[in-house]
């Protein structure tokens, strides 16, 4: 297997499950994870939140751990990276109305990289305009907007995930392990059981 170098794009009350354990479990297996934040450097921190589904209407939100970024944001050449992914939280309100991410995460799309994005984390790509025609889907709250940006857009259970060639896509952090699993093979990366 070759080691693939992948960027994720984080924020300020990102989910800490959506980005702590992609951001582990793909080093894990070998590859280089940079994690950056729009206005911050490696070595400083983002505030995360954890999103709880506790029998409300909507998840809860708590305090999450802060998360050390390990590259600076200003230093990124998108073209140096095989694949992104995009957590979800609160951090794609606004990381989607920043022009240089857009001009990232486009550069991933028009050179049909591998993309992993969970739950808000749409919430980007659909800013992007990347998700016209294609099979994806997203927290159900992010559905409609789905829609408008042009996605053939699936609500399935939290468990669950839904591939459109590069693009490998999740409701929320409790498909963590199909979401992960999907995004490897599509990434080329084997891991074999002796």
């Amino acid at each position: 297997m070759a080691a693939k170098k992948i960027l994720m794009i984080v924020g300020d009350f990102g989910e800490d499950y959506e980005i702590m354990v992609p951001f582990q479990a793909l080093q894990m297996v070998g590859h280089t994870v940079h994690a950056v934040c729009p206005d911050k450097k490696e070595g400083d921190t983002i505030k995360t939140a954890i999103h709880d589904f506790e029998g409300d209407q909507t998840y809860t939100e708590k305090p999450g751990h802060n998360f050390a970024l390990n590259a600076s944001f200003g230093n990124i050449t998108p073209a140096d990276y095989d694949a992104l992914v995009l957590p979800g939280g609160r951090a794609p309100e606004y990381l989607r109305t920043n022009e240089q991410v857009l001009i990232m995460v486009n550069h991933f799309v028009k050179n049909n990289k591998p993309i992993a994005s969970i739950c808000h984390g749409l919430q980007i790509l659909a800013a992007a305009n990347a998700l016209k025609g294609k099979d994806m889907t997203a927290y159900p709250a992010c559905g409609p907007e789905m829609v408008i940006a042009g996605a053939n857009y699936r609500e399935v259970e939290p468990t669950e995930v839904v591939t459109d060639g590069n693009l490998v896509t999740s409701p929320a952090w409790p498909g963590h392990p199909k979401w992960l699993a999907a995004f490897l093979e599509v990434l080329g990366t084997e891991i074999s059981h002796n």
